[in-house]
């Protein structure tokens, strides 16, 4: 498999979870794209391997150049940077698990082979459960809690999934990488969940009037949504605080950007569109503090009681 991947560091743990995203169609709120790179930022991971990268990606098709080509920078004639795509393995611990980050591009050619590239990839880094993250630009109301949709590849995931407030996704089109990967991974019995947060966006006019358009291009509220389940499926503690400050923040900006669009242009009522969407929306919040309770109860009980059952009076 060397010509598929290159690890120069297999870590050892006693589990090992993989938390993966990609520059992809799915990445709404650069939930995909950019989340797994903040968690690696954030916790400092190592750079463990790569995936090879021959093979997936064109260089130019007519007309899409700036889509397509690697991003050059030259300073006074020097060729400095060359940004290309990658695929990235980085390892860290949480809470005494090994947590496996990857980071890569989806591929534009020969899926099949970057797959099982993946997923050998994963097997050799001896990874029990892949999550991968997406997101889906969806006209929903900023300042609430993101739906979260869930795919996975084998049946009995669904029952571990009850409890975290996700729907089960029920999209029929074009297939994401990550999408791709669950159904190889279900062949070969490889336990993967996706989540996929759907994240706000409004256009008020039409598709040359951009200025009227809003939209997240980091949507920190979707990735604290995500990571709230990640922390709580896994028994994981990723600090979560600087997410939480991040998305007020953003709450902020947005409010006062609603603001100012629907006083420069009055006719279309955006303040009052983004009320009613409020209204209509039926939020789904996740709140483990429920478990955290009756864990503490039950802990309670186990001090004072002893874990024994207590018999009433009379019997």
């Amino acid at each position: 498999m060397a010509d598929l991947f290159n690890l120069w560091e297999k870590p050892e743990a006693e589990e090992i979870i993989m938390l993966a995203g990609w520059r992809q169609w799915a990445d709404g709120g650069s939930t995909s794209s950019e989340l797994p790179r903040y968690l690696a930022g954030h916790t400092k991971a190592r750079k463990i391997g790569e995936l090879s990268p021959d093979g997936y990606y064109i260089f130019q098709i007519p007309g899409a150049q700036q889509f397509l080509r690697p991003h050059v920078r030259h300073n006074r004639g020097l060729t400095e940077t060359l940004n290309t795509q990658k695929n990235e393995f980085y390892f860290t611990e949480n809470n005494g698990e090994g947590v496996v980050i990857f980071i890569g591009d989806e591929p534009h050619l020969d899926a099949e082979r970057y797959t099982k590239a993946f997923l050998e990839a994963a097997k050799a880094l001896k990874v029990s459960r892949i999550l991968h993250f997406g997101g889906v630009y969806a006209q929903v109301p900023y300042n609430r809690a993101r739906h979260i949709h869930a795919v996975f590849s084998m049946p009995h995931l669904a029952e571990e999934l009850k409890d975290l407030e996700v729907d089960f996704s029920g999209y029929q089109g074009p297939a994401s990488i990550g999408s791709y990967i669950a159904k190889r991974a279900g062949e070969q019995r490889i336990e993967l969940v996706g989540f996929y947060a759907f994240n706000p966006i409004y256009q008020f006019g039409t598709m040359d009037e951009m200025h009227k358009t809003i939209h997240i291009e980091n949507d920190y509220q979707a990735w604290l949504n995500l990571m709230e389940r990640v922390n709580h499926r896994f028994d994981f503690n990723f600090d979560l605080d600087d997410l939480e400050q991040i998305s007020e923040n953003l709450l902020i900006e947005l409010d006062q950007k609603v603001q100012d669009l629907d006083e420069k242009y009055p006719e279309l009522r955006i303040a009052a569109f983004m009320q009613r969407l409020t209204d209509e929306f039926e939020e789904k919040t996740f709140n483990p503090l429920d478990d955290i309770w009756e864990d503490e109860l039950n802990r309670l009980g186990d001090q004072f009681f002893g874990g024994e059952d207590i018999e009433p009076e009379g019997d």
